[in-house]
């Protein structure tokens, strides 16, 4: 689907094929008439693009003027053979390299030009968002995670070079201790862990997912539009 096409769909949401290196994956486009900046979706292991937290999260970041792209890391064939062997959902190396071809995809759009890039990633999307990022430093500015996985990102944790903030739920003891491990191993001066309080892995108790909202929300504010403002970090 060409630019224009693309364009006059933004405001219903464009159904939009995007071309990886090695395979066509589906996804979700849509931009608001305000451009801070634009966050593309890295969803967690089993989820799609249909996602409905990061459905809801997009929905906050839109109305604070980001574009967004929410799309499937996996094939129709893959989430087939996922769903049976849970393999590659911990594929991590193939989430980044697709992640990577849907922000290049991006960067190929003259209606998305010109746009600073974040990541918001999940579970083990978040290690994909971190391990793209550190092989593109030049074309990721932001990066959150909402109750990921960052551990799984291996090496490249040392690499990243892009704002990062990691959010996990209170009452998500292991994985909090593995953010805690992951954030050590982050070289980068601009990077925190906020603790949501009283919230479980999939942020769904009353409230929880809104205070992630707010909190991306803010972070991605302070480092992807061009005049940035100030960030307002939460206790944690």
């Amino acid at each position: 689907m060409n630019s224009d096409k693309i364009a006059n769909m933004y405001d219903l949401g464009a159904e939009i094929e995007i071309g990886c290196e090695d395979a066509i994956v589906n996804g979700i486009l849509q931009v608001p008439e305000q451009r801070q900046g634009l966050v593309l979706f890295a969803h967690g292991s089993g989820s799609s693009r249909w996602s409905p937290r990061n459905q809801y999260v997009a929905r906050v970041l839109r109305d604070a003027g980001f574009a967004t792209l929410l799309f499937d890391l996996l094939t129709r064939e893959e989430e087939v053979e996922d769903q049976r062997t849970g393999r590659l959902r911990f594929d991590i190396e193939l989430l980044a390299r697709r992640l990577s071809g849907a922000t290049r995809w991006c960067a190929g759009q003259k209606s998305l030009a010109g746009m600073r890039v974040g990541y918001f990633g999940a579970s083990t999307g978040a290690a994909a968002a971190l391990m793209a990022a550190a092989g593109a430093p030049e074309l990721v500015a932001a990066i959150v995670s909402r109750g990921g996985r960052p551990d799984l990102a291996g090496a490249a944790l040392a690499i990243v070079r892009a704002p990062t903030l990691l959010i996990v739920g209170g009452n998500d003891g292991p994985v909090m201790q593995l953010n805690r491990e992951a954030l050590d191993r982050l070289r980068i001066a601009e990077k925190q862990l906020v603790i949501v309080p009283g919230a479980s892995h999939l942020f769904e108790e009353r409230g929880a997912l809104e205070s992630v909202a707010g909190i991306a929300r803010q972070w991605f504010l302070r480092y992807l539009p061009a005049a940035p403002h100030v960030w307002m970090p939460a206790a944690g």
